[in-house]
């Protein structure tokens, strides 16, 4: 009998690792309570970072916060649909240097720190970012 719940257990082990990791990245930030969270305090970073002050001195962060929580949700492959402007019409004009870009970056990362996100999981959105720097720095 101790044979078979040995069995047992092991099946319900080794069946509930692939379920984890077929779970999206939405669902591993903690879905929409999680990206909000990260957002929130993204951008109390954002808003309070003298480095960034220049980029963020007139905009409505009740406007952007929602805006972010979809942009994030939908890059993680979460049931949102971001209906914003691609990266490079939101931000043309705005002359952002590799500075200021590293510096959202950076608060990015201190935000999902706050958050209790793991590291890897941080670097998986953070890769899903990346390829969009190009659009964003301009100068």
């Amino acid at each position: 009998m101790s044979k078979f719940v040995l069995i047992i257990c092991f099946l319900a082990t080794a069946l509930s690792v692939p379920a984890r990791a077929a779970e999206t990245l939405y669902q591993q930030l903690g879905a929409k309570p999680g990206i909000t969270r990260i957002v929130d305090n993204a951008l109390t970073l954002y808003f309070t970072d003298p480095r960034l002050h220049d980029d963020f001195d007139n905009i409505n962060r009740d406007w952007l916060a929602p805006r972010f929580v979809a942009f994030i949700c939908h890059v993680t492959d979460g049931p949102c649909i971001y209906k914003g402007r691609p990266m490079a019409a939101a931000h043309k004009g705005l002359h952002i240097n590799q500075a200021r870009f590293n510096a959202v970056v950076e608060d990015l990362q201190i935000a999902m720190n706050q958050a209790g996100i793991p590291f890897r999981m941080q670097n998986r959105l953070l890769a899903r970012l990346a390829p969009m720097e190009r659009d964003i720095v301009t100068r």
